[in-house]
């Protein structure tokens, strides 16, 4: 065993054996790569495994908080459980856009019909409860829905990689993961949020138009589905506040508002401000304002096209206001630096009034969000 010491430079015989297994080791990457690619395959596999995992607990946990809370609004002869599964996997079909004519009202009809047979089917399971919780129940029911949609599909493309050995569908599936985890933990707590009724960080420009006429007097009226009106005069300036009715769960048709509103108002309407809640890029700080030229307002972009269409077609400029969050402080209850901005927006609002719009005119100042938790003034 002499020579055999001597060769290792005066190693050990395990030191020896270890770094043996080691150049073969890297000698059979190199010359099998098909192996070194099962290697890379089965490890990308465990990764991806263990996030559906944790995915799967975040949808089941979700599911499960949903129907207790429905079931506090229900009765003993609705069977809850079965009726949350039958919503959880419902599906819209988007109209077809080949033909693009007319495409903006084919798909508000549809999402319309979609909104109100889900808010029916909430409405079923839980008819002890009234009107504004019923919209707060359907968002509920909307987030175990989304949660449950991405669980599906990253097990579909785990799966459908496990299955085929492609090790190119399991690396996209890998790469996109940390991104999708953060949005099933933002899923995750706002269910908390729906569940108690607590105002969300999407519910920053109604909270803001709320804040703007505060202490005002004001003559409230609806003025489209889940859409109300506040009337008021400031220096001299008529101030028509549109947003969606609180404190229940729901964004409302401000679109369908602001359109509304300028056909009667006439020429008297100078201008639409739109407050909203935007994405801010990762680096930048939460409760940025910005301010902009447009109309700020998501979703599918049936009421933003409206508002565009109306204001174009009557000469009116549009003005928004954007404060920046991200995807989670957006969909999670309402943090106190998110809350400020909208303070601090009023204050930008009301300079603009004063500096764009004359003594005599009007002026539409419109809060786009989910109303949860943000009652009328």
């Amino acid at each position: 065993m002499s020579w055999l010491f001597q060769f290792a430079g005066g190693q050990d015989l395990l030191s020896l054996l270890m770094s043996l297994l080691w150049f073969i080791f890297m000698l059979l990457f190199l010359i099998y790569p098909t192996f070194s690619q099962k290697i890379q395959l089965s490890y990308m596999l465990r990764d991806v495994e263990k996030k559906l995992l944790k995915l799967k607990y975040f949808r089941d946990e979700v599911r499960k908080r949903t129907i207790n809370h429905l079931n506090k609004y229900s009765d003993g002869n609705i069977e809850v459980d079965k009726g949350v599964d039958r919503l959880l996997g419902s599906v819209v079909i988007e109209p077809i856009d080949r033909d693009p004519y007319g495409i903006m009202y084919k798909l508000e009809h549809i999402v319309n019909t979609w909104e109100e047979t889900f808010e029916n089917e909430v409405r079923a399971l839980c008819p002890k409860a009234d009107e504004k919780t019923v919209k707060t129940l359907t968002n509920l029911v909307e987030v175990a829905r989304g949660l449950d949609y991405i669980y599906r599909i990253i097990r579909h493309y785990y799966l459908l990689g496990k299955k085929t050995a492609n090790i190119y569908t399991v690396l996209q599936v890998q790469m996109i993961l940390p991104q999708v985890m953060e949005i099933a933990n933002a899923y995750r707590q706002s269910s908390y949020a729906f569940a108690q009724g607590q105002p969300i960080g999407d519910g920053v420009g109604v909270l803001a138009v709320a804040k703007l006429i505060d202490g005002m007097e004001k003559k409230t009226y609806e003025i489209a589905k889940d859409t109300v009106v506040q009337e008021t005069f400031w220096n001299g300036r008529k101030i028509l506040v549109l947003r969606a009715k609180g404190p229940g769960g729901a964004v409302g048709k401000p679109g369908e508002g602001v359109k509304k509103l300028i056909e009667a108002e006439g020429d008297k309407v100078k201008a639409v401000i739109t407050i909203d809640a935007g994405l801010k890029l990762e680096g930048e700080e939460s409760g940025k304002i910005i301010e902009g030229i447009g109309a700020a307002i998501g979703g599918i972009g049936v009421e933003r096209y409206k508002i565009e269409e109306i204001s174009k077609a009557k000469g009116i400029p549009l003005y928004a206001f954007v404060i920046y969050e991200s995807i989670a402080e957006a969909i999670t209850p309402m943090r106190e630096n998110i809350a400020k901005a909208a303070e601090k927006v009023v204050e930008k609002v009301k300079r603009l009034i004063l500096e764009k719009i004359d003594d005599g005119a009007t002026v539409i100042v419109a809060g786009i969000g989910n109303t949860v938790g943000i009652g009328m003034t």
